[in-house]
């Protein structure tokens, strides 16, 4: 019979079964399983979890009258970047924004045509089999910092929204902006959220050297494209290499991105923290971008779907770094199409930085009228609001609605 405890009660060798309490307030991505080590125990003990589901027919039971254990006060969850770091990397609270998402999304609509550009220059040289030249490269992913320091959500959420035949350049240019975002979240100073940036940058630079009839194909890739597109790592590593221009986390980047925190991955299966930390923080932001995005073969996912749906992805990325992760992008994205409960259709157009579950809103869809209402911002976070989000909508079975413009706006939806 399962029994609810508080968290002084867990012992080792007791079976977690559920913890209580949001999600994203969980010390562990997993939720059923034995408690083997004094370190899980101390990481659950300083959450904000309070009881906790354990299952005694496959585990410890509680002792009669059990003495209360005193939490013990740990630091906020830190990432080493290696495993023999002594000096890890601490997720601190954010700071509010420097500038409006409107203002800013101006200014990020015209970095993204100027990244288009420049990106495509840089995948042009690498084509040749030349390294991009390092002060380019620099140079816009010090733009990309900038935008993200004044407004996270602004050219993070922007250039989700590319062309197919733009995919490749943006989809850089995407990372790029995640990778400042997250590096941003866990609490790296300025130069390492630049170098952070362009790791992002220079990822897939490898991709330049596959060829285009395999990106743009529709159909599943037979062995043979697989394996060339499985190259891509390696010779991107390999020719950033030539440069002594880059520093190390850039390469690494390049070169482990598609390594899985189980040694799933490749090109040399290296797993947990062998793998190198702009590497697995990569790995992330890649597959956020990859799956938000729409291709020829598919549709991208919302936003809010896909923090989701990577969270049941069991194994592939480090936990504690996806749930910075997820703290950076907040549990509804902007974008996210959600159901309030007054039975209203909205779109998320920003963060609180206080709360991951009462963002800002724009209201524009009456489910119970079936017709389009004037837009309204709604700030679901503030005292006097009595609203609040239900659920996350499927943004397919909307489509028509015109959900980017709304936070976006229709004239940067036109560039």
């Amino acid at each position: 019979m399962l029994k609810k405890v508080h968290v002084s009660q867990i012992k080792l060798g007791m079976f977690i079964h559920r913890l209580e309490g949001d999600w994203l307030d969980h010390p562990f991505w997993k939720t059923r399983f034995v408690l083997k080590t004094e370190r899980d125990l101390q990481k659950l003990r300083a959450s904000v979890i309070q009881e906790i589901w354990i299952d005694p027919a496959l585990g410890l039971d509680l002792e009669p009258d059990p003495e209360p254990v005193a939490a013990v006060p740990l630091p906020e969850s830190r990432v080493p970047e290696k495993a023999s770091d002594a000096a890890p990397v601490e997720q601190l609270p954010l700071d509010r924004p420097t500038a409006e998402l409107d203002s800013e999304i101006g200014k990020a609509s015209a970095i993204v045509r100027r990244a288009k550009q420049q990106v495509a220059q840089l995948f042009a040289v690498a084509k040749e089999g030349d390294a991009p030249a390092p002060e380019v490269a620099h140079g816009l992913a010090g733009e990309v910092a900038e935008s993200v320091m004044r407004h996270p959500s602004a050219l993070v959420s922007l250039s989700r929204l590319k062309a197919q035949e733009d995919y490749v350049y943006l989809h850089s240019l995407a990372v790029s902006a995640l990778m400042v975002a997250l590096a941003r979240q866990m609490g790296m100073d300025e130069e390492r959220c630049r170098l952070a940036g362009l790791a992002g940058l220079l990822h897939n630079v490898g991709m330049a050297m596959v060829p285009a009839e395999i990106i743009k194909k529709k159909g599943k890739l037979s062995d043979e494209e697989t394996f060339v597109v499985r190259a891509h790592p390696v010779q991107g590593y390999e020719m950033l290499k030539s440069s002594a221009d880059y520093p190390k986390e850039i390469l690494e980047a390049c070169l482990h991105h598609h390594e899985r925190w189980d040694g799933a991955g490749y090109p040399f299966g290296l797993e947990a923290e062998a793998i190198p930390l702009f590497a697995r923080m990569c790995a992330i932001c890649d597959a956020y971008d990859a799956i938000t995005s729409n291709r020829s073969y598919r549709s991208g996912w919302d936003p809010g779907e896909s923090i989701a749906q990577m969270a049941s992805w069991t194994g592939q990325f480090d936990q504690e770094l996806f749930n910075a992760f997820v703290r950076s992008m907040g549990v509804f994205p902007t974008g996210s199409l959600v159901r309030l409960q007054s039975q209203k259709l909205a779109v998320v157009v920003d963060q609180n930085p206080n709360s991951q579950t009462t963002p800002v809103v724009k209201v524009f869809y009456s489910l119970r009228s079936q017709m389009h209402i004037p837009p309204e911002r709604v700030d679901l976070g503030h005292p006097s609001c009595r609203d609040r989000i239900v659920s996350r909508e499927p943004a397919a079975e909307w489509s028509k609605l015109g959900l980017d413009s709304l936070w976006a706006g229709s004239d940067v939806r036109r560039r």
